[in-house]
């Protein structure tokens, strides 16, 4: 049913069970997966960020190593991208650039009594935006 999945990550534990949901659904349609990482980016500024963005993105990859190493038992192979500018933005780009098929990724619950507040986060955006279906893990 799903052919390339991915996985937006903000490198917290959080994503390990969007992942391991991932590799489930992978491993069950023989699907592929790839790991995102976007590096959000200041605009409208004249200032030179390269050296902080080269920074950032060296410690992203580490850590994306990390955890794709961790998952590296009989699954499937997961790739890493990481990219730069707005998440929202480059998410659904990404997803639509690749054909994704099935976006995961972890959410925190919502407060039912202060429902409005959770409208705003990247996961709700996600949902919204995405040209796939969306599956939100918590």
């Amino acid at each position: 049913m799903f052919k390339r999945i991915l996985v937006p990550t903000d490198l917290t534990d959080r994503t390990l069970k969007a992942l391991n949901i991932a590799l489930k659904i992978a491993v069950h349609d023989g699907a592929s997966i790839t790991l995102l990482h976007v590096i959000e980016t200041i605009e409208d500024t004249e200032e030179d960020f390269s050296g902080f963005y080269s920074k950032l993105g060296k410690a992203a990859e580490k850590k994306m190593n990390g955890i794709i190493e961790d998952f590296r038992v009989d699954g499937p192979p997961i790739a890493k991208e990481i990219i730069y500018g707005k998440r929202v933005r480059e998410i659904i780009r990404f997803a639509g650039e690749k054909e994704i098929d099935l976006i995961v990724l972890s959410s925190h619950r919502v407060d039912v009594d202060n429902a409005v507040q959770g409208w705003g986060t990247i996961s709700y955006k996600v949902g919204i935006l995405s040209p796939c279906p969306v599956l939100l893990v918590k």
